[in-house]
């Protein structure tokens, strides 16, 4: 009986270390369902009738409403939300300061996180909560945090990467010699115009040009372009090439940008609201513009890169994409532009769209600051150092 019970006993311990090695892993997370979205009637792309020559009316009703003129992409909510507990709110003087800065800059909302807590939320210019807004050049930063997950799933085997691995089409154009890293960082040395006011600039004809077929736009464009300096060398902001960013993700995932961004992002980052990505004439997602969302689902991504990417992104990929590749010099110590992020003084990074969206992510306080506006202007250097100030003001008085 003594030596049964014994081997009982050790049966037992056996099974049970059996048990310890065999892990069961974890349940896959739910991926929010993507849907196509095509308007009855989709408004011109035509360079003379730009969204960036609009009316501030025409700008204000269209910035909600994006789905409502353009054919995109549409990503349900995440099955499991994550939630935004109200915490301590900004001192009196601080919030008196944020309200005369909504007032000022003709801003639609502004959300400051706090520890992952909501310390200040109000709307502006008829916008409410559960409406959505467009984010322009914000998206460049899902986009970067798109690669950074491709990266992390092996689809993409790193920055230094040949663009024309992934992307054969561009061989014998100006990005023939580029590498996946230097098209993030925006220093690949090819010629580009992102004169918002210039209706002949590269951006405002990009999203025009002719389709060819089985071709995306981004490459129809890049052909017409040329090199004006060595790859790595030269710094400057090219709206197309975080176009070719996002074809970049969708050929090595086989996915588009809105349905990756499902999985990586919507999903594990807990948005609220559903997600719409505008597309191109050629049914591609653009990977450097047009995404929306509601203010709160663009802290909520806030937060999720303050964390770290809950193991979507390498380990410490935010880290690297916010600190700055390029530094802007003497004339603006401390700024600079990482992989489809800005850099700020201080370790603060954030992500930028013309007329006033931005998303800024102070790690040293754990803060979150988003907002969306209508500018009169695609750009305003007064109203973004507007925005820095009230960001500086929030991490020295948020408790």
């Amino acid at each position: 009986m003594k030596m049964r019970a014994i081997l009982a006993s050790g049966l037992v311990l056996a099974l049970t270390g059996c048990m310890n090695v065999v892990e069961v892993p974890p349940a896959p997370t739910a991926v929010p369902m993507v849907t196509q979205s095509t308007p009855a009637e989709i408004a011109s792309l035509d360079p003379s009738d730009s969204i960036l020559f609009w009316s501030d009316e025409r700008r204000s009703a269209a910035f909600r409403d994006m789905e409502g003129l353009f054919p995109g992409l549409e990503v349900a909510p995440a099955p499991a939300p994550r939630e935004l507990p109200a915490g301590s709110p900004l001192d009196n003087a601080t919030v008196a300061r944020a309200r005369q800065f909504i007032a000022d800059t003709s801003a639609a909302g502004l959300m400051v996180l706090k520890d992952g807590e909501i310390v200040f939320e109000e709307y502006g210019l008829g916008f409410q909560p559960e409406e959505r807004w467009t984010s322009f050049s914000v998206a460049k930063s899902f986009t970067s945090t798109l690669l950074g997950a491709a990266i992390e799933d092996g689809d993409i085997e790193s920055l230094d990467t040949p663009v024309t691995d992934v992307i054969p089409a561009l061989a014998g154009t100006a990005y023939e010699g580029v590498t996946v890293g230097q098209i993030a960082a925006m220093t690949s040395g090819v010629a580009w115009n992102e004169d918002y006011t210039d209706p002949d600039s590269d951006v405002a004809k990009m999203l025009a040009v002719t389709p060819v077929e089985g071709e995306s736009q981004a490459v129809t464009y890049a052909r017409t372009l040329q090199r004006e300096a060595p790859a790595g060398e030269k710094w400057v902001y090219k709206t197309l090439e975080t176009n070719l960013l996002g074809l970049i993700v969708e050929e090595a995932t086989g996915k588009s940008l809105a349905a990756y961004a499902a999985e990586k992002i919507v999903a594990p980052a807990g948005f609220e609201g559903s997600l719409f990505w505008m597309q191109d004439l050629t049914g591609g997602n653009i990977g450097g513009c047009c995404l929306s969302l509601r203010l709160s689902d663009y802290a909520r991504f806030g937060q999720f890169v303050l964390e770290g990417g809950n193991g979507v992104v390498p380990q410490g990929w935010f880290d690297r994409a916010g600190a700055p590749v390029v530094e802007f010099g003497p004339q603006a110590p401390g700024f600079g532009y990482g992989y489809q992020w800005w850099a700020f003084p201080g370790g603060n990074y954030g992500a930028q769209g013309i007329f006033g969206q931005a998303i800024t992510i102070v790690p040293s306080r754990n803060i979150v600051v988003a907002v969306v506006s209508n500018w009169p202007t695609a750009t305003s250097s007064d109203n973004r150092a507007k925005f820095r100030e009230l960001v500086s003001l929030i991490s020295s008085n948020a408790e």
